[in-house]
C-alpha cells in the first residue's frame, strides 16, 4: 500500500462507549462507529478480555490497518503499556493493556495515551489553525482535562502523567474539575436560578444541562450568561497559575462545554490579563480548538505518528 494512502484506527475510550474511526494521514475520517461497552461490565468474561476482543473485530474489518491509537480517560504508565487509574472503567486499573493487545494481535502497533493528551496531539497534527510547537490544551466536558504539547510532543512529566489541571486545587480548596466540570457548572446554574428567580426566563421548568445552557446563552438569557462569566473567572484563575509554571503563549480549548467559550471568554481573558504581568500576556492567544466532536477519534489516530 502506498504510504500516502495509509489508514490508522483511532479509538476514543469513554466510560460507556468506544468511538472508533478509520482515519487517513490528512485527518479525514473514512469510517466511524460507536460501540456500547456497558454490557462488558456485567459479562462474566470481564471487561478487559471483551475490550481486546472488540479491537480484534474492528481490525478484522480493516485488514489494511497496521497502527491503532487508543485514548483513555485516566492515568497511564510512562511506557504507555499499563492503564493505572481509569476512574470510569475500574477494571482497567493496573492492566497491561498494550501488552495484552500485542499478545493478541502481534502484527499491529498500538499507541496508548491519556485522552486529553491525545486530543492535544490531534489538534497539533490536524488542527485547522496551524498550532505552534508549544501550547496548552484544555478540554472541558464531564471533567476538565489538559495537556502540554512541548516541541511537538506530549509533555509527560517524571512518571508519565503530568498536566492534570482538572485536579488542581481551586476556590475553597476544591478541585477545578469539581467546580467547573459538567456537574459543577450545573450546580452554579442551579444556584443562580435560586438567587435570581426573576431572570429565569427560558430556563424555567427545563431539565438543566450544558446544551440548554449554551442555547439559552446564545439567546441572551441573563442567568446563563452569568454562569459562563463565573466559569470564565474560575478557569482564568487556574490558567494564570498554569501559565506562570509553563510559560506558554498559546492556549486551546476543546471538549463539549467549549461550545460556550465565546460566553466565557470576556471574563476569562480579563482574569488572565489582570493577574499576569506584561511579559506573559503580550503574545498570549486563547482560542477554541478546531476539531470539535472529532477531537477524541482524530487525537487517538494522531498517536499513530508517535515514535516507537
Amino acid at each position: 500500500m502506498n504510504k500516502e494512502d495509509q489508514h490508522f484506527l483511532g479509538v476514543d475510550v469513554g466510560g460507556t462507549h468506544l468511538k472508533i474511526g478509520l482515519v487517513n494521514k490528512k485527518g479525514e475520517i473514512i469510517s466511524f462507529e460507536k460501540i456500547d461497552t456497558a454490557p462488558y461490565r456485567d459479562d462474566p468474561r470481564g471487561f478487559n478480555p471483551l475490550f481486546i476482543e472488540c479491537i480484534g473485530k474492528i481490525l478484522g474489518k480493516y485488514p489494511e490497518v497496521q497502527k491503532v491509537g487508543i485514548g483513555l480517560p485516566g492515568l497511564i504508565s510512562k511506557d504507555r503499556y499499563t492503564t493505572l487509574e481509569i476512574p470510569a472503567i475500574p477494571a482497567l486499573n493496573g492492566f497491561n493493556l498494550k501488552g495484552e493487545l500485542k499478545k493478541a494481535y502481534n502484527h499491529i502497533s498500538f499507541y496508548l495515551e491519556n485522552d486529553a493528551a491525545a486530543a492535544a496531539l490531534g489538534e497539533y497534527r490536524y488542527g485547522k489553525n496551524n498550532p505552534p510547537e508549544n501550547f496548552l490544551f484544555i478540554t472541558m466536558g464531564t471533567g476538565i482535562g489538559s495537556a502540554l504539547v512541548l516541541d511537538g510532543e506530549i509533555f509527560k512529566g517524571s512518571r508519565g502523567n503530568a498536566m492534570e489541571m482538572g485536579h488542581m486545587l481551586s476556590r475553597g480548596n476544591e478541585e477545578l474539575e469539581k467546580l467547573i466540570g459538567r456537574n459543577g457548572i450545573l450546580r452554579i446554574l442551579e444556584r443562580f436560578i435560586k438567587a435570581y428567580p426573576r431572570l429565569v426566563a427560558d430556563l424555567e421548568n427545563k431539565e438543566l444541562g450544558t446544551h440548554l445552557l449554551v442555547d439559552t446563552a446564545r439567546e441572551g438569557n441573563e442567568i446563563s450568561l452569568m454562569v459562563f462569566e463565573e466559569v470564565g473567572r474560575i478557569l482564568g484563575e487556574a490558567i494564570v497559575s498554569t501559565i506562570r509554571v509553563l510559560d506558554v503563549t498559546n492556549v486551546y480549548f476543546g471538549g463539549g462545554i467549549s461550545a460556550g467559550l465565546e460566553f466565557m471568554m470576556p471574563a476569562l481573558d480579563k482574569t488572565v490579563r489582570q493577574y499576569l504581568s506584561p511579559y506573559y500576556v503580550k503574545d498570549l492567544q486563547l482560542m477554541k480548538a478546531s476539531l470539535e466532536n472529532n477531537a477524541g477519534t482524530l487525537g487517538a489516530a494522531a498517536l499513530c505518528f508517535s515514535k516507537e
